[in-house]
């Protein structure tokens, strides 16, 4: 079992603060770097979302059917 496999596992579940984590590490990096790598940092925390299931928060609303 990998890593990426454990963590999964230990995160089911909590997704919504693994994604505050996400966003507390980024924070933190581009507070470290003076945002000289935001994009890349915002690259980052989008593909780690969607490897830990925490962006299905933010897309939340786009994929369901408008409410009448």
């Amino acid at each position: 079992m990998s890593v990426m496999d454990k963590l999964k596992q230990m995160l089911k579940g909590h997704e919504d603060k693994a994604g505050q984590g996400i966003d507390k590490a980024g924070d933190f990096v581009d507070q470290k770097t003076q945002g000289k790598y935001s994009g890349q940092v915002d690259t980052a925390q989008d593909k780690l979302r969607q490897q830990f299931g925490s962006d299905r928060e933010q897309g939340k609303g786009q994929d369901s059917p408008p409410q009448a």
